[in-house]
């Protein structure tokens, strides 16, 4: 479902969206245990080719304890910060970043999320007038040429879907900054 950008003949992925979710939505209502060993299993069979911060966060049990505060699970929206910076190698190319800062699920900290290098992203959300809601799951796949997608889920509210975000970047970095 990966979408394609061609500029001058030239097309490139931008967006690999929905690669092989093990443990979103869909999958972990079916079987949760089976859901998140199956996700387990993957990152490690693919731990060579994962961007170190990634397979280091994705792997951390404490990412999916949702007693741990550091864990995002239940944190909400603070900002998000898109910049585009000029390519130092190259001053007519741009850098895409995220900075992703969360409210802590206990409110006693905040999470910080930095992507130093993006190559796409989708984010969705057919409403947010209340914001979007907690932070629900997430989980880290590659595409086919090899880039960290991180795709996470929103919880929304009873009468407003969850929002989803896929990013395409080149790895992520974690921060936890106690309140």
């Amino acid at each position: 479902m990966g979408r394609e950008r061609c500029e001058g003949g030239r097309c490139e992925e931008v967006v690999a969206a929905y690669y092989m979710a093990y443990y979103l939505n869909r999958e972990r209502r079916k079987d949760v245990a089976g859901a998140y060993k199956r996700y387990q299993a993957y990152l490690q069979q693919h731990k060579e080719s994962f961007p170190p911060g990634a397979f280091a966060l994705a792997t951390a049990s404490w990412y999916q304890d949702a007693n741990d505060h550091r864990c995002p699970h239940d944190s909400r929206l603070e900002s998000l910060i898109i910049s585009e910076m000029a390519d130092p190698s190259d001053a007519q190319r741009r850098v895409t970043t995220f900075r992703v800062r969360l409210s802590g699920p206990y409110c006693d900290g905040y999470i910080e999320l930095f992507y130093p290098r993006v190559f796409g992203y989708e984010l969705h959300s057919f409403s947010c007038t209340k914001g979007l809601g907690d932070w629900r799951y997430d989980e880290f796949t590659l595409s086919p040429s090899g880039d960290l997608v991180h795709e996470i889920e929103w919880a929304g509210f009873p009468d407003v879907e969850g929002s989803r975000w896929v990013i395409k970047a080149s790895d992520i970095e974690f921060l936890w900054i106690p309140k």
